[in-house]
């Protein structure tokens, strides 16, 4: 019940993989200045590592984001028709030439891929030599396992032994901790399967933020005016967010 009373007015009434709910949140996103600083912090970031050169770069999953405001030249793409999408596609069967890409960024969308082996293939194979893949995930620590397990909707598998799981809808499919599991629990893995991909950089960030904000589901808990007093009290949190971090920014680059 509490839930239902905390939940945005625009989408509470909408199934998930509704295409309406993505529309919408685009204008969740623009009545929440707080929500808005969070996605700037994470945009900022992917533009800041791209590789030289004018080889295009592609972003999984769209959605609602605002990414095209900060990498001139964007390709948006969304899984389902979305009038802010550029194209429609399948990350896991992606229309591009081999080493065309200098970059693919991802915001929220890994642990929405059913098959994460064919999407790593089928990067591997459209980015060039020093081309890179720049995530923002949710990753596992002791307080965000409480918080996905107790209040976030999409489903969480920390056990699992397979990187994959059923396919259902679009945004209903997901495993919380697949990135976690990934890039911590199963790195060996993936450093012997991927040798080409290296990963560069994973820092743990954003323990209290985005919770506060409400994220794309619920009503915001505080004004944006707030969010740089927020931001400071976070940066001194630094050395502990490998307890209390809720995301991930994760940098791959293909050798």
């Amino acid at each position: 019940m509490l839930k239902d009373i905390l939940r945005h007015p625009l989408t509470k009434d909408l199934l998930l993989d509704d295409p309406e709910t993505t529309f919408l949140r685009k204008d969740v996103i623009s009545q929440k200045p707080f929500l808005r600083r969070i996605y700037q912090e994470w945009y900022e970031w992917a533009a800041s590592r791209l590789p030289e050169g004018i080889d295009p770069v592609l972003e999984l999953g769209s959605g609602a984001g605002f990414l095209d405001e900060y990498i001139p030249k964007l390709i948006t793409s969304e899984v389902f028709f979305c009038p802010f999408a550029q194209i429609v596609i399948n990350g896991c069967y992606m229309p591009f030439k081999q080493r065309s890409l200098k970059a693919i960024v991802m915001v929220n969308v890994l642990h929405h891929i059913p098959d994460v082996y064919s999407f790593f293939q089928e990067a591997l194979r459209c980015l060039r030599p020093g081309g890179k893949i720049l995530m923002v995930e949710p990753w596992i620590t002791p307080w965000s396992k409480f918080i996905y397990n107790h209040v976030h909707h999409e489903p969480i598998d920390m056990r699992t032994q397979d990187w994959r799981f059923p396919r259902t809808g679009p945004l209903s499919g997901a495993n919380s901790a697949l990135p976690w599991i990934i890039f911590e629990r199963d790195r060996h893995l993936f450093e012997s399967e991927y040798s080409m991909l290296r990963i560069v950089r994973l820092s743990i960030e954003k323990p209290f933020v985005y919770l506060i904000s409400g994220g794309l589901s619920y009503r915001p808990f505080m004004p944006g005016l707030l969010y740089s007093l927020w931001a400071k009290l976070e940066s001194a949190l630094d050395p502990w967010c490998d307890k209390l971090g809720m995301f991930a920014r994760i940098e791959l680059q293909r050798v």
